[in-house]
């Protein structure tokens, strides 16, 4: 289970932002195995001066438009990691035509047990103690 924080500078339209959501979904789906329906993803949109980062740090040339993403999710190997970047950036190169230097991607491994989806119980723990 993902759980998917997107956040944007204020002023996107409500189909641009669905797009950037639907996209990151998409690539988590074709490259980290994670089930189609297991979606939660919290959208939030910020002012001007809330969005504080770096225009060129290590060489990358950030814009106004800077989405940054994190994603909470099962601790995947090395490669899978790197594909969930790449994947991620083409996508919203493509939907909805974002530069590839505006996506910053944060991933939070956490382990199995770590997860409760409702009910007060850790759904992928085999036996609560």
């Amino acid at each position: 289970m993902p759980l998917v924080r997107i956040s944007f500078r204020e002023g996107k339209s409500a189909q641009y932002r669905r797009a950037v959501a639907d996209e990151v979904h998409g690539a988590l789906v074709e490259v980290a195995s994670v089930p189609e329906l297991d979606r939660f993803q919290v959208l939030t949109e910020h002012a001007p001066a809330d969005m504080i980062y770096d225009a060129t740090y290590l060489g990358v040339k950030r814009s106004d438009d800077i989405v940054m993403i994190q994603i909470t999710l099962n601790q995947r190997a090395q490669h899978v990691k790197v594909a969930i970047y790449k994947a991620i950036a083409a996508r919203l190169a493509k939907n909805p035509g974002m530069r590839p230097e505006d996506v910053l991607i944060s991933l939070v491994p956490v382990a199995p047990e770590d997860w409760s989806f409702g009910d007060g119980k850790a759904q992928y723990v085999k036996a609560e103690t």
